[in-house]
């Protein structure tokens, strides 16, 4: 999707669509134009504004908040502290003490936002579930975001769906949604200056978002991911070995009978060390010429980063 087509989802979804030209006011900005500038979504800008006193916009005649330059100077200015390590709380209190507007408000705590992310899942309302992730990782690193909350809240989500508790319908659009989360927060894993990994389900899973977890963490530690993600013939993961040359494969399963066809699987694992995460004994895994994966995916991506498996 463009940057125009993207703006104008963007601005869809808060329900205000209006052209480049009505965006401005008197030398000042609405919001969507402030997104474009810095790059940052309508969301998070609120957020930042609600939670830090990042933002002081005035108001339209119309009731309109609008934002000046030197807003657009201090979410640049956060930005760049942001990616040099802080968290976001950090960054708004520096460039704020930088150029003196103020004390940051008091930040709600990271629980609220997680309560309210749930909430928002059950009630299939992507808007709210959105803004309550935006929160999280505002105020967490993405680690702690998918450790501490991300991790308790898909087992709960299980255990719920088990019981009857949550629908078939709830159930997918929380998967999805948070499916879709992750996969931004994933852009640009393909890069690294440790070796690629190939992660992928095999043929007929269809439960990849612990696979995405865990090459989010190895990719922060430096691996380049190459993502084949659910329902993975064998025969294309051997293609893809054979012309990546990985340093080793990673395969998630929820039922290890997935790996009935165990012949396949052996040649890859004659090629590349592959281990497997979910749920497989280690005999199993060992029949098929592989290693188990264990721990929840951040732990296991750690261990991988520390200690990567040779070929059985």
């Amino acid at each position: 999707m463009g940057a125009t087509a993207s703006r104008v989802r963007q601005e869809f979804c808060r329900g205000t669509v209006y052209s480049a030209h009505m965006s401005t006011t008197a030398g000042y900005l609405r919001i969507g134009e402030l997104a474009r500038r810095t790059g940052t979504s309508p969301e998070l800008l609120r957020a930042w504004e609600q939670r830090y006193g990042l933002l002081r916009p005035s108001r339209s005649e119309g009731g309109f908040r609008l934002y000046s330059d030197e807003d657009v100077a201090r979410v640049r200015r956060a930005r760049s502290l942001i990616a040099e390590g802080l968290s976001a709380a950090e960054a708004a209190r520096r460039v704020l003490a930088m150029d003196d507007v103020g004390e940051p408000v008091a930040m709600p705590l990271p629980a609220d936002a997680a309560a309210e992310l749930e909430a928002a899942l059950d009630a299939m309302n992507g808007q709210r579930a959105h803004l309550a992730f935006d929160r999280l990782l505002a105020a967490l690193s993405v680690e702690t975001v998918l450790r501490d909350v991300l991790l308790p809240y898909l087992r709960r989500l299980g255990e719920r769906w088990a019981t009857g508790e949550v629908s078939v319908a709830q159930e997918h659009f929380a998967a999805n949604l948070i499916r879709g989360r992750l996969l931004g927060l994933a852009r640009g894993w393909d890069v690294g200056l440790r070796p690629s990994i190939v992660l992928a389900c095999p043929p007929g899973e269809a439960h990849d978002l612990g696979l995405i977890m865990f090459g989010i963490g190895i990719a922060a530690r430096g691996w380049r991911v190459v993502f084949l993600g659910a329902d993975t013939p064998f025969e294309t993961l051997e293609d893809v070995v054979r012309s990546v040359e990985p340093a080793m494969v990673v395969l998630s399963v929820s039922k290890s009978w997935r790996f009935r066809d165990g012949g396949a699987l052996r040649a890859t694992a004659s090629l590349v060390p592959v281990v497997i995460g979910g749920e497989i004994t280690a005999d199993e895994a060992a029949r098929l010429g592989a290693s188990v994966l264990g721990g929840d995916p951040l732990e296991a991506a750690r261990a991988i980063a520390a200690s990567p498996p040779s070929r059985r």
